[in-house]
């Protein structure tokens, strides 16, 4: 939908989905007429959602080429395996940043202690587009364990405090260490009601996303679910009405363009080209993707394979 303020460009819901088992997943982008962010392609924030002992959740192996795969938790624990041999849990506070280049297999599934004794996951996972002399490179994965990523305190004259932590990039005068070709912008703020943040303004593109509570823009309420992309060369700030949590995401134009739509995605894949999506596609109904090691069992077939 158009926003309803100047300094916003654009204002919309995310799109829910139930997965199954409990776990209900948040859209926020991509979405008509807002296919990216910067180079943030894709933003799912995943739960709040219980997890029933005895189930737990499983995202199976599936295949990715052409962007990075970004993932924080607020509460609960994943188990990421991919085709590189790396088998990671990441938990609350951590970030898992893989990069697919041209081509990586992997799976997200419940630890055996949730699956045991059930509990809770909340959290968000982007992904990001490469620049097209990255989109080929060689697949990676690093773990960002919490105590290596940095955070800040903004506080208010009447004492609201905004606490700040940035994941990737570099904003409010702390820079994260982890880092995609892409040079994306991915941060989280919890904020006391009163406290008051600025968007980064030397961010090309950028967007807050509240995931709980209350913020006003002036006299514009967002609310929880809904994403505020800013609009260009504009300043932009925001007061927590309540207690509440955000997180922005953005970075530079892909190649210098702006554009909210500048790649292709199709499935899981990611590329400035279409024929290298047809190509990816061919090939993950061919096997021809490398598997993981303990986790070659079962596979996420491409929607409407057969056989």
């Amino acid at each position: 939908m158009s926003a309803p303020h100047p300094d916003l460009e654009l204002l919309f819901t995310a799109k829910t989905h139930d997965l199954g088992d409990g776990l209900v997943v948040g859209r926020a982008l991509p979405q008509a007429g807002c296919r990216a962010v910067g180079p943030v392609v894709f933003l799912d924030h995943m739960g709040p959602s219980d997890i029933a002992a005895g189930k737990g959740f499983d995202v199976r192996p599936h295949p990715h080429i052409g962007l990075a795969t970004v993932t924080y938790l607020f509460e609960g624990e994943i188990v990421h395996r991919d085709s590189l041999g790396f088998v990671q849990p990441i938990r609350p506070g951590a970030v898992n940043v893989m990069v697919a280049g041209r081509g990586i297999v992997h799976s997200e599934r419940a630890s055996d202690q949730t699956r045991r004794e059930g509990g809770h996951l909340h959290g968000i996972q982007l992904w990001i587009a490469l620049p097209t002399h990255d989109e080929e490179c060689d697949p990676s994965f690093v773990h960002h364990a919490s105590t290596t990523l940095p955070s800040t305190e903004i506080t208010t004259p009447e004492g609201a405090v905004a606490r700040v932590r940035v994941l990737l990039g570099e904003a409010w005068g702390v820079r994260s260490p982890a880092v995609v070709s892409s040079l994306p912008f991915f941060a989280i703020a919890e904020l006391d009601r009163g406290a008051r943040l600025e968007v980064p303004r030397a961010i090309d593109d950028v967007a807050i996303y509240l995931a709980a509570g209350g913020i006003t823009i002036d006299d514009v309420a967002i609310a929880p679910r809904q994403i505020a992309i800013r609009a260009e060369d504009r300043a932009m700030s925001f007061v927590a009405t309540e207690p509440s949590r955000v997180v922005f995401v953005g970075g530079p134009h892909l190649e210098g363009v702006r554009s909210r739509n500048p790649r292709h995605l199709e499935w899981n894949f990611v590329s400035s080209s279409k024929e290298r999506l047809e190509d990816a596609k061919r090939r993950w109904v061919a096997r021809e993707f490398p598997t993981i090691p303990g986790d070659d069992q079962e596979r996420i077939p491409l929607p409407g394979e057969t056989g």
